[in-house]
């Protein structure tokens, strides 16, 4: 009877620490699988420079970003297409932003398309004219057209209003409008805004400024460009000639940071789409 008790009482004791076998792995493994790996949250600053016409797109971009990653500040510095394109090229900047392709001699460097902005041909809300053709735009640029009357307006000598040198907007019109070093501007501005500002304060004025800025400012009106108006649809399918790309620069095999790399691949996705949109500009990602 002894012999068997002892058995028993062995056998209790084996299965008792069996369990806490059992439980001590348990624990283990669940406070294993409580600690995940980590992964270091995204920080720092990401600075971009360039472009005053991306402002809206950019600003979008940015809020959005650091709203979802609060340890990151976007930083904007609009100082203008050119100056945007050789600030990254010489470090200063993290992305560069350019209203217009990179000229053949801006080697070294990646442009990647976020949106398309079409370009607005702008007069003051007075005019009389709704309409004009592509090569008149351009006549009128270039002072082959001085007087509004000669395309269906009132008697009046035509200003012409335009941006300063190095800026994507001018660029992307005298691109597409073949007048390159021909324009002959009354002024000459350093912001989309003072353009706008210029026209519509000069009943005689004609201008041009992006889509994204252009839309829901009073004292002006954009025109038909061949009949076709400037929206969002007929920038996407190229019926609307006078257009330009939104592009983010990069120097080519240079790496990004983490955190400006994130905000670049966001940017550029189709997550983006809905806010490039409602910044006026038309989202390439789909």
């Amino acid at each position: 009877m002894k012999k068997i008790l002892a058995i028993a009482l062995a056998l209790v004791l084996v299965v008792a620490l069996a369990a806490c076998g059992t439980t001590d792995k348990s624990t283990s493994t669940a406070e294993q699988s409580a600690s995940p790996s980590a992964s270091a949250e995204l920080s720092g600053t990401i600075s971009t420079n360039g472009s005053t016409s991306m402002e809206k797109v950019i600003g979008a971009l940015s809020e959005q970003f650091m709203a979802d990653n609060t340890g990151v500040t976007v930083t904007y510095d609009p100082t203008g297409s050119g100056t945007g394109i050789e600030s990254v090229r010489n470090g200063s900047c993290d992305i560069g932003l350019a209203s217009r392709k990179l000229h053949d001699d801006e080697t070294g460097l990646v442009a990647t398309t976020v949106a398309l902005d079409g370009i607005a041909i702008i007069v003051n809300q007075n005019c009389g004219v709704d309409n004009l053709s592509l090569e008149q735009v351009a006549s009128i640029f270039k002072g082959e057209i001085t007087n509004w009357k000669d395309v269906g307006g009132s008697d009046l000598e035509i200003a012409c209003i335009g941006r300063e040198s190095g800026s994507g907007t001018r660029d992307g019109f005298e691109s597409v409008t073949d007048t390159k070093d021909a324009c002959k501007l009354q002024q000459e501005l350093t912001s989309t805004g003072a353009v706008i500002s210029a026209v519509a304060n000069s009943e005689n004025a004609i201008g041009y400024a992006s889509l994204s800025a252009v839309e829901g400012q009073s004292g002006i009106k954009a025109l038909k460009i061949d009949n076709v108006e400037c929206t969002e649809d007929t920038v996407l399918d190229g019926s609307y000639k006078i257009q330009r790309p939104f592009n983010l620069i990069t120097v080519e095999g240079k790496e990004l940071s983490a955190a400006a790399k994130a905000f670049f691949d966001y940017a550029t996705s189709a997550d983006a789409a809905e806010l490039i949109r409602g910044a006026g500009a038309v989202p390439v990602a789909k």
